[in-house]
Order: C-alpha cells, then structure tokens, then sequence
C-alpha cells in the first residue's frame, strides 16, 4: 500500500469519527462474534456425533441463534453508518475538489479535457470512497478472523497451526508480485475512462454542429474508439485480477488440503475426535480465507492508489494567477486601464503579445482590430487577470492589477463574450449570476435594458423558464441579450467585449447591438470589433499585428496612414455593406 498518503486520506475521516467508531465497533461485535461460531459448531458435532446430547443440541442452536442475531445486529450498524460516512467523505472530497477546479488558472484548463476532470470528479473519487470504507473494512474484518483464529489454534494445537500458516509467505509474495501491475493495469482503465468520457462531454456539447455536419455516425464511431480503449485496459485489468483471485483462492485452497490431510490421519489414528477435527477445519478455513482476503484486498489498494494519485495531483496543482502577498482589495475605479509594456507567452513559448503600450482614458471606447492570432484576445484577457503578463505591467486607474486581490479587480470589470455562455437553469437564474443579491426588479430592469424582457416574457414560464444545457433553448441573439442583462446588472466601471458576428439575423443584430449600445455608456469599452459600424463609433482603434501594437488611431486617421488597418478594411469592407463584414476576428 505504498504511495497512499494515509494522515492526508485520515482528515476527510476525521470529522465523521464517531459514526465511523461506531460503524467499527459493529464491525468487532461481528467478527468477534464469528470467531465463536467454529466452537459452536464442533460442540453440535460432538452432541449429535458423539454422545447423542439431544439438550445440549438444542442449547448450542439457541446460542447459535442468539449469535447469529448479534453477528447481523452489528453487520446492520457496519453496514449503514460506513454508508453514511462514505457519503459525506466523497461530498466532501469532490466538494474540495470542484472547488480547486475552478479556482486554477485557464493555462490549467488550456491543458486537461473537460470530460476528463469531470472522470475525476466521479469515478477516481468513487474508488477513493471504497477504498477508505469498504475495502479498510474488510481488511479490518479479514485482520480480525485472521489473528482471532491463530490465537485460538494456536491454543488448541500449535502444530495444526504451523500446518494451515505454512502457505502464508506465498501468499504474501503473491499479493506484493501482483499489486504493482494491478495498480498501473487500473491507472490505464481510469485513464481510457475519462478519456471516453471527455469526447461524449465534446460531442453532446456541441450537438448543434454534430448534426449540421452530419458527423452523427463519425462521433460513434470516435467514441467507440475510446470504447474499445477502455474494453482493452478493463480486459488486461480482468486478466490481472483473474489471475490474482486463481492463484490465491489456490493457496488458500491448498492450505485447507493441508489441514484436511493432517487432522484427517489424527482422527483415523484416534487422536482426533470428530466435533474437534471440525472446530479446527473452521479455523483453518478461516486463516486461509483471511489470508487470501487481505492479499486480495492488498492488490484492490494498489488499484484505488492511482485514483488518490489523480485526485491529488489536482489538488496539489497551483493557480499560476495568485494575490500578491499584502494585496488590497481595489476600491471603485473611473476605469482608466495602462499597458505598459506589456508582453505575454502561453507556456513560456512563442510570444502572443510583444511589448505593447497603451493608455485608455476612463469612458473611452477602444476598438481592437487585427488578423487572427495577433493577440487580440490575449490582451484583453490579462485586464483581469485571466492570465498573468510575462513582461510590463496593467494599472487601473495607475495600480497595479498584481497589488490588488484577484475578486476586487474583476468585480470592477465586465464580460460578454461573443458566443453567450448561459448555464443550465432559468432566465432569472442567469441573469442574477451578474450580481446574486439582485431582486426580481432589478433583473427586470435589467433585462428591459437588454432588450430581452419582451421575449422573456413571452416564454411559457417567463423569467422562471429553463434554458437547457447552456442556454440551448433560447436562439443565439436571445442568449446573447440574456448575457448582456447580466453584464448590465453587474453594472462594471469596464467593460470587455467580444462582439457578436453577423451570424446573428438582422433583427437579433440589431436589438444586440442596441442593448450593447446602451451597456457602453458611461464605461471604458475595449472591444475586440467585428461591425464596421463599431470600429468608425469608436474613440480609437487600436491595430495588433503579431502581438505588436502596430497603429493606434481614429478610423479616418488609420486610413489616412495607409497601413495594416487601411488594407485590412479595404480587404473586408469597400466591397460590403456598411453593417456587415469583419475586421480581423
């Protein structure tokens, strides 16, 4: 059981202990109790064998009973209280878990399949939970029989006793040869699982496109790819373990020959009556079968190591965005930003942005143009922090974002994303997600600046309707007003904007661009501009290039200069109308 960080494991224990004691204690009475069940036996034995004891038959049944009845009276209180604090360690666990999830920085997230958190979240906390509960208590239980019986044996006859424990460092050796591949053998099958599981979360998330492309069939035929995966690693894990359970029941089985061999030539030798060679055969089926249990029970420890392994991994993993020590919530701001020479690099590689220097003044709208991948949407993802600048620094109205806590500094900003992210739940529900002490007439209020509460309203069960899985219910311009109502709630000094395309139809455009309209007023907009009409209303229009910050201007001073921007809307624009086209997306 090495590599399992047992004191670590112990604190989710700790605050269920007592109904965890109790649960133990039901476990003692029960073992305790089966410990007296092979003495029962071969006094029966021996009072209808032997002296044809018809009293003493019906008093050892009664014991029995009575015994028997106690045995199940703790199985009962075992049984229920382990599920009960199996429960809550897993509540728990996944309740940390989740919690780490969501507090690490995107690069995190740039790097792991959401399908495959989520398999951590499930399956590898599950295993954690029978590991610390059942399988504890079954190793438990099997330590019990196991010591109970030796002593008890040894009592009775040392040298039967030296017969049944002559198998017991093959056993062992068995256990420790198979426990390493069945832990790696296990690691594979939780690995194919999470694996399958993230692209059925990628397919079902993205349906809509699944069908428009007709990839109905290309999806199961991925999926039953990951499946085949996971039939491969569950089939060489069945395999390990088939050849485990064989080879110990063997073992275990071959004690008990041993046994059956000695005490069968001690009794036909008269040394040995029948009711004792019976008691023990009990106890010697009892050491072998506890023998192999906790051997078996070894190779399932090993098997659970890979998921606390997993699940640990992630807690252990730290946000790369982190407050500062001493930094100091940001008090309300006008909303002027500064980069000052700001470069930034995914992962220490390639640059994304390149020294870029920039002053917008509080209330000002900046539109930000420029060819994909020339950093557009990287630089306005270090305003709060989404990821870290690698060179310079960003001051809010002239502090530093790095000397301010994380929360304060992005209760100051505000999001709306080209494509809307709802979540599942109702209209009122997504709309207060902007601010949570918000009262129904401040959502409403909200929505109608939105230009959403006409069509709210008109849904069967207005504000209170579901909008399915990431707003699948509601059309794209309805989710994108439904995000913006939840923007203006927020009410932000800053706004960040990703425009929406002209995906939209012209009517959906036009209440978006409306509301959008209205959400700007009075707020430092930078906007990443698609709209002809958005980048000429702008104050400036900042032009990237290859993360440079390569022009800063008004539309007529850009193309007065005849650079990137000038070609770029003549590429795009001369030859459209006025309100569709797209500058650099």
């Amino acid at each position: 059981m090495t590599g399992v960080p047992w004191r670590r494991l112990f604190r989710y224990l700790r605050p269920h202990l007592r109904p965890f004691s109790i649960a133990i204690a039901g476990l003692l009475l029960g073992s305790g109790l089966a410990l007296l069940v092979p003495l029962f036996v071969a006094g029966l034995v021996s009072a209808v064998v032997a002296g044809g004891d018809a009293v003493g038959l019906d008093r050892l049944i009664a014991g029995l009973v009575i015994l028997f009845l106690a045995q199940s009276l703790g199985g009962f209180v075992q049984s229920y209280l382990l599920g009960v604090v199996g429960e809550r360690m897993v509540a728990q666990l996944r309740g940390e878990l989740f919690d780490r999830l969501v507090t690490l920085s995107l690069d995190f997230h740039g790097r792991n399949r959401v399908g495959e958190l989520v398999s951590r979240l499930s399956s590898d906390v599950t295993l954690i939970r029978t590991m610390l509960t059942q399988t504890t208590t079954s190793l438990l239980s099997s330590l019990i029989g196991l010591v109970g019986a030796v002593v008890i044996l040894f009592l009775l006859s040392p040298t039967l006793l030296a017969v049944v424990l002559v198998l017991a460092p093959a056993l062992i050796a068995v256990a420790i040869v198979f426990g390493r591949p069945l832990q790696r053998v296990s690691t594979q099958v939780q690995d194919a699982i999470a694996a399958s599981t993230a692209t059925a979360e990628e397919a079902l998330s993205g349906i809509r496109v699944v069908k428009s492309y007709v990839r109905e069939a290309w999806e199961a035929q991925r999926y039953g790819g990951d499946l085949s995966g996971v039939v491969a690693a569950g089939s060489r894990l069945a395999m390990w373990r088939a050849a485990f359970g064989g080879l110990m029941g063997f073992l275990g089985f071959g004690a008990i020959a041993a046994l059956l061999w000695w005490t069968g030539h001690e009794v036909i030798a008269g040394r040995l009556a029948i009711g004792t060679l019976t008691g023990f055969l009990l106890y010697g089926v009892t050491i072998g079968g506890s023998l192999a249990t906790i051997a078996s029970l070894y190779g399932q420890f090993r098997e659970g190591t890979g998921a606390v392994t997993r699940v640990f991994e992630i807690l252990d993993t730290e946000p790369t965005v982190v407050d500062a020590p001493g930094a100091a919530p940001l008090g309300p701001v006008a909303g002027r930003i500064e980069l000052d020479g700001v470069s930034f690099a995914y992962d220490g590689e390639r640059r994304v942005l390149r020294e870029v220097d920039l002053d917008v003044a509080a209330g000002e709208v900046l539109a930000l143009v420029g060819p994909s991948g020339s950093g557009k949407t990287t630089l306005v993802g270090l305003v709060p922090r989404l990821w870290d600048v690698t060179d310079g620094a960003i001051r809010i109205d002239g502090t530093n974002v790095r000397d301010v806590t994380t929360a304060s500094l992005r209760q100051q900003i505000g999001l709306v994303q080209q494509e809307a992210v709802l979540f599942g739940g109702t209209v009122r529900d997504n709309i207060r997600y902007g601010r949570l002490d918000a009262t129904d007439a401040e959502i409403e209020a909200a929505a109608r600046s939105a230009n959403a509460h006409e069509f709210v309203s008109a849904l069967p069960g207005g504000y209170d309707t579901a909008v399915g899985d990431r707003g699948q219910r509601l059309s794209g311009g309805q989710r994108q007003r439904v995000a913006i109502a939840r923007a203006i709630l927020k009410d932000p000094p800053i706004l960040i904007l990703d425009e929406a395309t002209s995906s939209l139809d012209n009517e959906s455009e036009r209440l978006v661009q409306d509301a959008l309209d209205r959400l700007k007023v009075g707020r430092t907009t930078i906007i990443i501009a698609h709209r002809l009409s958005t980048i000429r209303s702008a104050h400036r229009i900042a032009v990237l290039d290859d993360g440079w910050l390569v022009e800063l201007g008004t539309h007529d001073e850009l193309l007065a200069r005849e650079g990137l921007y000038a070609r770029l809307y003549r590429l795009q624009f001369t030859e459209q109308p006025v309100e569709a086209g797209s500058v650099g997306v």
